[in-house]
């Protein structure tokens, strides 16, 4: 399958011998071997098929159904070169993993054989079952017929012995079911949307793409460890665990030198990213025991979001040849940080412009400045539609927690751009809008240079922050789907772009210049959506009281959030820019409402079976042996002293008695809590049965699991602990 040189190299590693290969090759040379990219395509297509497709890809056009054949010839010629003798369209269903169904490249050939075939029609498209999936009520049991189509914007690629076709999925009805044709849909708006507005001041755009940086966090813990523990097994998280002693109040992991299995581990993930064409740049130590972080060089959003959910499936495989299992849950821990994914957010014309960077010209800055202010209005006038796009059972014990983002949406500015905006605001000139670049700094240490100083610091604890040519939306969950966020954020400032260009080209219209127009337009919004700025700390209860009183949206219930879906300015900004239908946004909401209930229920059936059938029995066990030890002093020694002895382990029999009932009486009342929200036919309802009544038991259990575990002998405890869990050895 490869013809590249490989050398070994050995890591150490508590288990066993960690073999990677390292291609001998600079990485240049194996960079996206996997894929069918344009080099690809030069060399195995005709150069009339070749023209044809790169002209659709360029200008955002479907393909011509008459040059498909030879698309899929040519593909299937160097697929088969490279070892795949399976094809499978890949798509990404409402469950934020993807999806595959594998087919051989053989037909029968007529005269009792098989022959290699692989035919446009398959390539283009094909009819997995849409009633298996989640839909929301769109497509049921019996009404199975749904379609995936190739999205030639995205390069085929390959894994292991499968050729991988990106592709949208809809039903045969033609509502999507997917993630990815809402997000191509609204960076179709946005492009037009971005292009009116940069055409103020270029009028050579022709479109203005969406580009996306994730930065993947996730845990790594050793995969006998894992298996001991059922809570991750099923859930990613666990349910129960007292906290170590030492996690990271020492603040010695983040950055830290990396452990020789872990790096080990990273080299082959590296490679293997690399060679699928995901551009993985950097790596290092997360701020919790165990937690590590993955970040590529930015991608055209569509693409990006394509390679992170290539990632996640990737990394499981190359952590398990190394003896580990990854946890990409939000919060595995109690206590510790959680995992993110910031999705590093920004436009840039197809002039090389980036809409977000600021300028030298006063004409550049006011074009920086009005796109600024548009983001700002559209986050203000859609904040909490924003938080339901991020927002699930698993993001929600991350929000507000351990330097994760609150669940409030603000916009961090900085103190240059704040100070700029006030400025504007104040000004009745558009003459003199000015940003510095970055400043110089001297340090009086003479072996240090002179440091450039961006125009903007950084603040942990905003969800949303402006960085210096992009924006960080810092609260999309780790094991998400980035398009769903990213839906949201592009469709709103889509739609908020489009009002700004029809206000600017009324002005127009009536005699002002372009750039009055455009100042004049952009004062109006940094008034309207000031609300939205914070440049604070998001984690204290002031800010709380002071968003609630700006109008931002406050709601920390999950399921009560989705609502922000169906509001009114919600609906009609979706439909507006032709992203979805009122019936597609209803039925992803009974996904979102049913996905959140399932895992809170999966979640407390786990826990109730640890409780009862593996924490209660390894406690009355100990229990016992402290009765027999009471009993035994009792007979041996006689009086005060007998008395003082068994006092203690009295003590703590009653404590562990009084832990043991209220652990049992809690797992009988969750099991009826949940009893009854099942009876419930409405998804809300149920939703937020599950969040008002189910969870909050939960927290009880784990509490007096978590006492007990401080109290029961080492050796009897039945499930490995965070001590165990966290310090890879």
């Amino acid at each position: 399958m490869s013809d590249l040189r490989f050398k070994s190299v050995e890591e150490a590693s508590s288990r066993k011998a960690v073999k990677v290969q390292i291609p001998e090759e600079r990485v240049e040379k194996y960079y996206a071997k996997q894929v069918f990219n344009r080099q690809k395509m030069f060399e195995y297509l005709p150069k009339e098929t070749f023209e044809v497709l790169v002209e659709a890809i360029d200008n955002k056009r479907p393909l011509p159904r008459e040059v498909a054949d030879s698309v899929a010839e040519g593909m299937k010629r160097w697929a088969i070169d490279c070892g795949a003798r399976h094809y499978t369209h890949w798509f990404h269903p409402l469950t934020d993993g993807t999806a595959e169904k594998h087919d051989a490249f053989v037909e029968h050939d007529g005269k009792g054989g098989m022959v290699e075939k692989f035919s446009g029609k398959l390539l283009v498209q094909q009819e997995p079952d849409a009633s298996s999936f989640p839909n929301g009520g769109i497509r049921n049991t019996f009404e199975a017929r749904g379609y995936s189509a190739w999205d030639i914007s995205s390069p085929a690629f390959i894994v292991d012995n499968t050729l991988c076709i990106p592709t949208i999925f809809i039903s045969y009805t033609g509502e999507s079911l997917d993630y990815k044709t809402p997000l191509l849909k609204a960076l179709n708006s946005v492009d037009k949307a971005a292009s009116r507005v940069a055409r103020f001041f270029d009028p050579e755009v022709r479109h203005v793409n969406s580009y996306l940086g994730w930065e993947q966090e996730y845990f790594l813990v050793d995969e006998a460890l894992y298996a001991a523990r059922p809570d991750l097994v099923m859930t990613g998280r666990t349910l129960m665990g007292h906290d170590s002693a030492k996690n990271q109040q020492l603040e010695d992991h983040y950055f830290g030198a990396i452990p020789s299995r872990v790096e080990a581990f990273m080299l082959d993930l590296e490679i293997e990213c690399h060679k699928l064409g995901i551009p993985a740049k950097t790596r290092h130590n997360e701020v919790a025991p165990n937690q590590f972080e993955l970040a590529p060089i930015f991608e055209e959003t569509n693409l990006a979001n394509d390679h992170n959910l290539l990632l996640m499936s990737v990394m499981a495989e190359v952590a398990r040849r190394h003896n580990f299992r990854v946890l990409l849950h939000e919060k595995p821990f109690a206590g510790i940080n959680g995992s993110g994914k910031h999705n590093n957010w920004s436009l840039g014309t197809d002039k090389g412009v980036l809409l977000f960077a600021p300028g030298k010209t006063p004409r550049q800055n006011l074009q920086f400045v009005a796109f600024v202010a548009n983001v700002m209005a559209a986050v203000h006038r859609h904040n909490a539609l924003l938080k339901a796009s991020i927002m699930n059972a698993t993001n929600a014990h991350r929000l507000g927690a351990n330097e994760a983002p609150p669940a409030i949406i603000s916009m961090f500015l900085g103190s240059q751009l704040s100070s700029l905006l006030d400025e504007i605001e104040n000004e009745t000139s558009d003459e003199n809008i000015e940003l510095a670049g970055k400043e110089k700094m001297h340090l009086d240490v003479t072996q240090i240079p002179e440091l450039l100083i961006d125009n903007t610091d950084r603040n942990r604890t905003s969800p949303f922050a402006f960085t210096g040519n992009r924006f960080e939306y810092r609260a999309v969950g780790s094991s998400a789907n980035c398009a769903s966020a990213m839906i949201a954020l592009n469709a709103c400032v889509a739609d908020q772009l489009n009002m700004f260009a029809d206000a600017v080209e009324a002005r127009m219209e009536k005699g002002e210049s372009m750039e009055r127009a455009v100042f004049k337009e952009v004062k109006k919004l940094i008034k309207q959506s000031r609300a939205i700025q914070f440049d604070g700390n998001g984690y204290s209860d002031e800010w709380k009281e002071e968003a609630a009183r700006r109008g931002l949206d406050t709601e920390t219930s999950a399921p009560v959030m989705y609502d922000a879906y169906l509001r009114p300015e919600s609906v009609e900004m979706f439909t507006r820019t032709g992203i979805f239908t009122r019936k597609e946004i209803e039925a992803r909401n009974e996904v979102k409402w049913e996905m959140y209930s399932k895992k809170i229920q999966i979640e407390s059936r786990v826990l109730g079976d640890l409780a009862i059938n593996h924490i209660l029995p390894a406690a009355i066990r100990y229990q016992n042996l402290l009765l027999d030890n009471v009993f035994k002093v009792s007979q041996l020694f006689k009086g005060e002293s007998a008395e003082t002895i068994a006092a203690l382990d009295r003590a703590q029999i009653e404590d562990m008695a009084r832990r043991m009932q209220a652990i049992k009486a809690g797992v009988d009342k969750m099991v009826q809590a949940r009893h009854v929200a099942n009876r419930m036919s409405d998804e809300r309802s149920k939703a937020v049965a599950y969040h008002d009544n189910v969870a909050p038991l939960m927290e009880n259990i784990r509490e007096n699991i978590d006492a007990l575990e401080l109290m029961v002998d080492n050796e009897i405890w039945p499930l490995p602990k965070y001590r165990e869990l966290l310090f890879i050895r």
